[in-house]
């Protein structure tokens, strides 16, 4: 779970209970993506405890709270924070299930409130713009162009994307068998300009790049110049040179695009549940913030247009 970089500062004690941390996430199913992220910021916390001289089962309430200042004084957003706390706290009750603490440091610490900021939403105009524009000029250009009509189409995370296989798509269906956070698999329908694209890909793209590849065949529906599954960041730098190319001003993430996929289907009507379904929230509270967002635009709308706004 730790890195190369952190693991020669950190105490053989923080070591052994992040690997048994680890193993109880396997066990429970979770995703390597997931564990990698809980990894993340678990290696931080045993980093600074490990210069503070604090075991594992040291760390008291007080601590994590000096803890949590110390990631605000470095500028993480109380956002960030809550997270990292959360990984604390889900890190500490393995502990406590194996006997190895009588109490939860971390349940006597409080979270920040959360930022309230609303996500990037592109305007049906500029996904217009961005997914019209993007070329069907070569195998690269043919997996742009399937892999964000695909993202925008069915609302995918980009770690959803790239870890779609080609015995993923269901043609019958018109849908998409797609792996989402802690190994869930929801079907989520594709529409036509998606399907089309990925035809296009398929058709005269793919092959293309499984040929330029030097190891064995990928069963990865998206595949890099090099005949690899994509990682997301190669998402990201794509998507910022579509958005560029698209004369698309927004500085908007992988992520955008399930923003506007739901934040558009809200405004055209679908119900609610149905999005969060869509998107495979575990909560509806997660997915009412597309309400908010809605909010904003008809509030910017009644201002602009009411006589008497």
């Amino acid at each position: 779970m730790l890195t190369k970089k952190t693991d020669t500062a950190v105490h053989p004690s923080w070591r052994r209970a992040l690997a048994t941390f680890d193993t109880a996430l396997r066990t429970r199913g979770l995703g390597e993506l997931t564990r990698r992220a809980y990894g993340s910021d678990l290696g931080q916390l045993a980093v600074w405890a490990s210069a503070q001289d604090l075991a594992p089962t040291a760390v008291d309430p007080r601590a994590l709270r000096r803890y949590a200042g110390v990631l605000s004084e470095r500028g993480n957003s109380r956002s960030t924070v809550a997270r990292k706390l959360a990984a604390i706290r889900a890190f500490y009750r393995v502990l406590l299930e194996r006997g190895e603490l009588d109490a939860s440091p971390g349940d006597l610490v409080s979270a920040p409130k959360r930022d309230r900021d609303l996500p990037t939403v592109l305007s049906r105009t500029e996904v217009e713009r961005l997914l019209d524009g993007l070329p069907v000029d070569g195998p690269l250009a043919l997996r742009d162009r399937a892999l964000f009509e695909l993202a925008y189409s069915s609302g995918l995370r980009a770690a959803e994307l790239v870890g779609l296989d080609l015995a993923s798509l269901d043609r019958d269906g018109e849908a998409v068998r797609v792996e989402g956070k802690g190994s869930k698999t929801r079907v989520v329908p594709v529409g036509e300009p998606a399907w089309r694209a990925i035809d296009a890909y398929l058709g005269r793209g793919r092959g293309a790049l499984a040929a330029g590849g030097d190891g064995p065949a990928e069963a990865a529906l998206f595949l890099s110049r090099t005949g690899r599954r994509l990682t997301t960041g190669d998402v990201r730098r794509r998507l910022r040179h579509a958005l560029r190319a698209a004369g698309v001003a927004a500085a908007a993430s992988p992520h955008a695009l399930r923003h506007s996929f739901a934040t558009h289907l809200l405004d055209g009507g679908a119900d609610l549940r149905a999005i969060q379904e869509l998107l495979g929230h575990e909560s509806l509270s997660t997915t009412q913030t597309y309400t908010r967002v809605e909010s904003k635009r008809l509030r910017k709308a009644y201002a602009q247009a009411h006589p008497r706004a």
